[in-house]
């Protein structure tokens, strides 16, 4: 083979290359916090909008979305003790780590999902 030659990858390392990465098992403290911060600041949009569309009398739709964003965000503020103290990302159900992209999908969850839907 010359130097002039570019050299071709094998089969194996063409492979390699085309392989996700593996997923972390777990969500580090920092991403944690950005991912709740990021919920947290999209309830409290959803507050201001539910807000600036209430009409002046009450309404029982806009009321029951209000209350859901309330306890989401309370929801959210309980992640934020859990990953100060460092159990964020437990299953509070059976103690095994929650799956990334569950947490990635929904950052306040409690339970993993066999657990939440014991729990339901």
């Amino acid at each position: 083979m010359s130097l002039d030659t570019p050299r071709t990858e094998t089969r194996h390392e063409a492979r390699a290359e085309t392989r996700p990465e593996p997923r972390p098992e777990r969500l580090t403290a920092h991403e944690a916090r950005q991912w709740l911060e990021h919920e947290r600041n999209s309830r409290l949009t959803q507050l201001r909008a539910i807000a600036e569309a209430e009409p002046s009398t009450p309404d029982p739709m806009a009321s029951a979305q209000r209350d859901t964003v309330h306890r989401v965000l309370k929801e959210i503020d309980a992640a934020f003790t859990r990953v100060q103290d460092g159990s964020y990302g437990d299953c509070e159900g059976c103690a095994k780590p929650i799956p990334v992209e569950r947490l990635e999908i929904l950052p306040h969850t409690r339970y993993c999902v066999p657990c939440q839907r014991d729990a339901a």
